[in-house]
């Protein structure tokens, strides 16, 4: 059975910590641990890999604050290895944070801490269990969202809820800048979950299995434009794909991403048809509404305004995106 770290006394201010984490989101996690002089005995990212058009070999952001840190770095492959279990018994830690690492932790690991491994997860807890909660939250038009501090267990995102910090999402929110929200949100909770902690004031909560829902890992065939839907869930699907991978349509066998969008009226029209030219945008009928393009990218070309999109491509009132492609998306 793993611990519940509600037992940690106000004595234990230096308890040893592993760090698990990958992208930005984890970064932001561990820079606010390091500036509050927390003992991170060690730090555990992916291992480096190619990214990018270029595909250039480059290091998580983890990686580089541990670095810029002094800190101890490992980069296992998995953490199923006898060797990697060994290495980290061997460090006696008290506690690991994770927050996005990318890898599954079998129960082997999850027991080696004195008190487990807690986890920054993004979202509230039971909602969006997963990959891609972020993402997810917007397409299902949440009104709100947040950081949830998790006891681990060998379930996905099942464990015990020690904290929550909720936050608004607006209309306007894409899942860069949500994830942006939420990463400072997370290094907030995280810390304020350690202090209530060793003041053994942190209570965990069991998750409510009937309120649990999946966020599957985001495919780029999802992304695909369905302007028979309404005007309200493209543009949901715009900010959520932003910045990864991309909504994007087709229009005459061409893929053109959209990158900004907005809702302009409920007025009907055939889906897909584009309505008029207008200097800041491309006005099109959606299966109810009517919506207008802001920020487009055609394939190898840059992000554009709509005025420079239209500007060197040709598109008329009474064009229509095709609303029965299946052609996936050739950016990248």
């Amino acid at each position: 059975m793993l611990p519940h770290p509600g037992i940690i006394k106000k004595t234990d201010s230096l308890m040893k910590i592993i760090f698990a984490g990958t992208p930005v989101f984890a970064a932001t996690a561990l820079n606010a641990l390091i500036q509050e002089h927390y003992d991170i005995v060690s730090v555990l990212t992916q291992p480096d890999r190619p990214a990018g058009r270029g595909m250039k070999v480059s290091s998580s952001a983890v990686k580089l604050s541990a670095q810029a840190h002094g800190l101890k770095l490992l980069q296992p492959q998995s953490l199923k290895d006898h060797t990697i279990h060994e290495q980290l018994r061997e460090m006696n830690a008290d506690l690991m944070i994770v927050a996005a690492y990318g890898l599954i932790l079998p129960e082997s690991v999850l027991t080696l801490p004195r008190l487990g491994c807690l986890n920054i997860h993004a979202s509230l807890l039971p909602r969006w269990r997963g990959a891609a909660p972020i993402q997810r939250a917007i397409l299902a038009d949440d009104h709100e969202t947040g950081i949830t501090i998790m006891q681990m267990d060998a379930g996905l995102d099942t464990g015990a809820m020690l904290l929550k910090e909720s936050i608004a999402i607006s209309h306007h929110d894409t899942a860069q800048t949500l994830h942006d929200k939420l990463s400072q949100l997370g290094a907030h909770a995280i810390v304020k979950a350690l202090t209530l902690m060793q003041q053994n004031r942190l209570i965990p909560t069991t998750q409510d299995e009937t309120l649990a829902c999946y966020a599957g890992k985001i495919s780029k065939t999802e992304a695909l434009i369905n302007w028979n839907q309404t005007a309200a869930q493209i543009d949901r699907a715009i900010r959520a794909y932003n910045p990864a991978p991309g909504a994007y349509t087709i229009f005459r066998g061409q893929t053109i991403k959209i990158w900004q969008a907005s809702i302009i009226a409920q007025d009907a029209d055939q889906p897909g048809k584009v309505v008029a030219i207008e200097r800041d945008g491309i006005i099109v009928a959606c299966g109810t509404g009517i919506i207008r393009l802001e920020m487009i990218q055609k394939s190898g070309g840059k992000r554009l305004s709509a005025a420079e999109f239209l500007a060197g491509f040709k598109l008329h009132p009474g064009d229509f995106f095709d609303t029965n492609s299946s052609a996936v998306d050739s950016h990248g």
